[in-house]
């Protein structure tokens, strides 16, 4: 190959990987051309030329640097063809396609439809991308969302009140059941798991009548929003609660030691796969070394286990 794009989402450690990808190809004398913002910057044609020295001093930067959209042209008819025509237009022989799901599905289609060779580096702060035990991003994203927590509970304490936690995942609880975990949380409410409000309301009361002063309680915006737990919980023990909605901050933030070296990796396994003539693959981590899966294993929903996790938090309540 000669020359290659790379298209992003974001989350911390995404850079990582744009800068990792970057120079190893610039080691295999391959020209490097990015895309900016996804799959709009596909449409348009909005490429920008990538070199060892762009990529200088991005390594520790949360976000990417190519910008990044939603896109609903490119499921409308006519735009992923002029899409395709700009990929042939500019001499892209190869994709590099950093994101989570829906990122990887355009990849797939554009391997699987139009014979673009493509290859997925997954990278999401939810860790919901089938068969993929790390993401990019997901280490950070936990780290983030768990240093706001642990100053919430200084304030929880301070003040004996009960707080409802509010952390991103749609359908998948990893942050959620991390952050409950790693943070010496009583409760947490999952997309993957139903939870009695009513049991855990008792938890609470049985609880303050033993001397109990604060209590922390996480929820993933995808299983329950904070207000509406926490209505709920004051209905139900009559204790004054607050709400802490973390929000955005979860997708920023430098990425940590371990989401940069993953992304590294990651890169530089997807680059290779890519010139070795590898497409319509996921790159990802399987039992300590680089290893590949079909995208269309790789966008299929994912079925996270919390059971062991949940029956640990639990115990150690």
């Amino acid at each position: 190959m000669n020359k290659i794009a790379i298209l992003t989402r974001d989350c911390a450690g995404v850079n990582a990987a744009i800068r990792a990808a970057v120079r190893t190809a610039a080691a295999a004398q391959v020209e490097v051309l990015g895309v900016l913002r996804g799959y709009e910057g596909l449409i348009d044609g909005d490429f920008v030329a990538l070199n060892r020295r762009s990529v200088s001093s991005i390594i520790n930067l949360g976000g990417t640097i190519l910008k990044t959209a939603r896109s609903e042209r490119f499921y409308q008819a006519g735009y992923q063809e002029r899409a395709v025509k700009n990929i042939h237009d500019a001499a892209i022989e190869g994709l590099l396609v950093i994101g989570g799901n829906g990122t990887l599905a355009g990849a797939h289609l554009l391997a699987s439809e139009y014979g673009i060779a493509t290859v997925g580096i997954p990278a999401t702060i939810d860790n919901d991308v089938n068969g993929v035990e790390a993401a990019i991003g997901a280490d950070t994203s936990v780290n983030v969302a768990l240093d706001a927590l642990d100053k919430i509970r200084d304030t929880a304490t301070s003040l004996e009140r009960i707080f409802i936690v509010e952390v991103m995942g749609r359908n998948c609880g990893h942050i959620a059941m991390q952050v409950a975990l790693a943070g010496g949380c009583e409760e947490v409410l999952l997309p993957e798991r139903d939870i009695d409000i009513e049991a855990m309301c008792r938890e609470i009361k049985a609880g303050h009548v033993r001397g109990k002063v604060s209590w922390i309680v996480v929820t993933a915006e995808g299983r329950a929003k904070a207000q509406d737990v926490a209505a709920a919980v004051t209905l139900g023990t009559g204790l004054e609660t607050r709400i802490a909605v973390l929000g955005h901050i979860q997708r920023g933030g430098r990425p940590t030691a371990i989401d940069r070296i993953l992304a590294a990796r990651l890169a530089h396994a997807a680059f290779e796969a890519l010139t070795e003539g590898k497409s319509d693959v996921c790159v990802h981590i399987k039992n300590g070394n680089a290893a590949l899966l079909p995208l269309g294993e790789a966008i299929r929903p994912k079925v996270c286990e919390v059971a062991d996790d949940y029956h640990l938090l639990k115990v150690l309540a």
